[in-house]
């Protein structure tokens, strides 16, 4: 969610004209994030979300907008597509693709407790069992098949250390794919910044546009990874109860998904130390660009081997 792309307010205004969302009266570049081009747009009729997508394939984007869609008309607090004048949820602007989505209410937390795990946890089996009747499929993008692409991209940038911690780990993910575990969309990116909170109750997800078809427990190991994390790294076994408790209320585990926990923890904090990687030393030109530290995953990942 950062700005390569700039947008006036003029612009903007003209373009909305294919919307049936009234005149603009606001509009606030985010700067949080790092793949697109997002701002906080106030018409007369309400808040939205305006994202021009950086990089994403245009063939991949009705995958994320259909998901919303579907995710939003059975009961999931996401973002909603704005269908144009044409009925269309995809416009373009300033050549690149673009859409307005719904605006949610609410601010995402620092230091969750027990209970926003908890929330997050029910909330994410709710998800994975209202996607079980979306019928679009999309591999998760950044998955096994990325991971090694970003890999040969990474080699000329990494120390002998790091080379030989990636490869290690590619060849036990090769080893641990768990082709029968239960699968459907994921998310793939729930961090905290990623779910606003009103009142301690979850009350929206965003940012769905590193969903895919992956194992279902992945997701649960991207949530646990950020959410239940204690000052040297590890799960905090409070927190991590919490959040697998309220999901297997809604979504109970798989035997195999219980036996292939520690893999999927793993597999998490390797494709963020890779995604981190790749954005640190192969970062894009933006306008306001927001880079996260590739160590903390690094981190983790060593703290999932270790244990």
């Amino acid at each position: 969610m950062s700005v390569y792309t700039p947008v006036a307010e003029a612009e903007l205004d003209a373009w909305l004209r294919n919307y049936s969302v009234g005149r603009l009266q606001a509009l606030e570049p985010i700067k949080a994030g790092i793949e697109n081009s997002n701002y906080f747009v106030t018409t007369s009729q309400g808040r939205y979300v305006l994202t021009l997508f950086e990089r994403l394939p245009a063939s991949e984007l009705p995958f994320y907008l259909d998901l919303m869609a579907h995710l939003a008309r059975h009961g999931i607090p996401c973002p909603a597509p704005i269908a144009d004048l044409a009925d269309q949820y995809l416009q373009r602007l300033h050549g690149k693709p673009a859409a307005l989505v719904t605006r949610l209410s609410g601010t995402s937390i620092e230091r969750p407790g027990e209970r926003e795990c908890a929330e997050v946890g029910a909330l994410l089996a709710r998800m994975h069992l209202a996607g079980r009747s979306y019928g679009a499929y999309l591999e998760n993008p950044r998955g096994p098949k990325w991971w090694r692409l970003a890999a040969a991209d990474l080699k000329p940038f990494l120390s002998g250390e790091e080379s030989a911690l990636l490869e290690d780990e590619l060849a036990f993910q090769a080893q641990h794919r768990f082709p029968d575990l239960p699968r459907g969309p994921v998310h793939a990116d729930l961090f905290r910044d990623n779910a606003l909170f009103e009142e301690g109750r979850i009350s929206g997800v965003i940012d769905f546009y590193f969903a895919g078809v992956d194992c279902l427990h992945y997701d649960v190991a991207v949530c646990a990874n950020d959410w239940c994390l204690d000052a040297n790294f590890g799960l905090e076994p409070a927190r991590a109860g919490a959040l697998l408790a309220a999901y297997e209320a809604v979504r109970p585990l798989t035997p195999a998904e219980r036996a292939a926990w520690p893999v999927m923890l793993r597999a998490a904090a390797l494709r963020f130390w890779l995604s981190r990687l790749h954005d640190f030393h192969l970062p894009r030109p933006g306008m306001l660009v927001h880079a996260h530290d590739p160590a903390h995953f690094r981190t983790i990942l060593e703290c999932r081997r270790a244990s």
